[in-house]
């Protein structure tokens, strides 16, 4: 069936067209105008319409570098069917600034569905809700670890939604893990608006890694043509861990710290993990395992405090 023109922020896309729209969503204190560029891909035929997007939180440049390759390299220039909304950076304030959030400390992911009078954080997030959100229907959202914090590359979705399960699947990661929802979330949001949402987690913010980006393009070509978006042949799935819980284990004191184990790796109650050393050289403590599991995500800082999170450990797999 023939699809039907869309309209973005009064541009109207027809089917078979490809264009760019930018959207202003306010202003800095300089006058610089803050923009979200959506890439917008049509086919001619009807079909789902996903959302492709980065750089929520500014300095998780891996995401950023996903979903720009997808747009240099014209993975969506040739749909079967369907339509693609790509949007390498949504927090333009906080890549400029090597910041994960913007000018008022504000987190965007933690700031939808947003409120046109409120913080710039408020606005992006009231922009991508009112003006994009509604005409996809599945989001793919693309994000790495924290400050120091590595992510073996992995989707997460909600317990119980079982198309996000299947969309999921078929983006065949690494590793799948199922985490709830967090209070005003884009995948929270979009959830309950009945669009199944994968948030994609691999390496660490500021850093690049490749072989994050590696799994997120291949996941992005298998998922679309398990909707039959696209006709070249699918990439032969891997090997995929699930997830059912997940837990830190933390440091049990503060000093200098060396990890033994990285993410991916399984791991066995008892052994040795890491290990927090005295600057001073007098002792040190082992970083233990508390239960067989994988190492979905581990902590890359040389110095830590009693009780930060040093490696994030997946259990009851499947």
């Amino acid at each position: 069936m023939t699809a039907q023109p869309i309209t973005i922020h009064n541009v109207e896309i027809a089917p078979g067209q490809q264009e760019v729209v930018k959207i202003s969503v306010g202003r800095l204190p300089s006058g610089n105008v803050i923009r979200i560029q959506a890439h917008v891909y049509r086919s001619p035929l009807e079909g789902p319409a996903v959302l492709v997007l980065a750089g929520v939180h500014g300095d998780e440049v891996n995401g950023v570098e996903i979903v720009r390759r997808t747009i240099a390299e014209g993975y969506f220039e040739n749909l079967s069917r369907g339509t693609v909304i790509a949007i390498p950076i949504l927090n333009l304030y906080g890549f400029i600034n090597f910041s994960r959030e913007v000018p008022d400390g504000k987190d965007i992911n933690r700031s939808f569905p947003g409120n046109m009078n409120g913080s710039l954080a408020s606005r992006v997030a009231r922009t991508l809700t009112k003006k994009i959100l509604p005409l996809a229907d599945i989001v793919v959202d693309f994000h790495t670890g924290g400050q120091s914090h590595y992510n073996y590359p992995q989707i997460r979705y909600t317990r119980g939604d079982l198309l996000s399960e299947e969309l999921a699947r078929a983006f065949a990661p690494p590793f799948l893990v199922v985490k709830p929802t967090i209070s005003k979330s884009l995948r929270k949001v979009a959830l309950e608006q009945g669009k199944p949402t994968l948030v994609f987690e691999g390496g660490e913010s500021l850093r690049y890694d490749g072989l994050s980006i590696e799994k997120g393009l291949a996941g992005i070509r298998r998922l679309l043509h398990a909707r039959e978006m696209t006709g070249e042949p699918a990439l032969p799935p891997e090997r995929t861990l699930t997830f059912r819980k997940t837990t830190w284990v933390r440091a049990p004191r503060a000093g200098m710290f060396l990890w033994f184990k990285c993410s991916g790796h399984k791991t066995y109650k008892g052994e040795v993990l890491g290990v927090i050393n005295n600057p001073y050289g007098e002792g040190s403590v082992k970083v233990i395992a508390p239960r067989d599991g994988y190492l979905v995500g581990h902590n890359n800082a040389p110095v830590v405090s009693q009780g930060d999170a040093l490696f994030h450990l997946g259990y009851e797999w499947e």
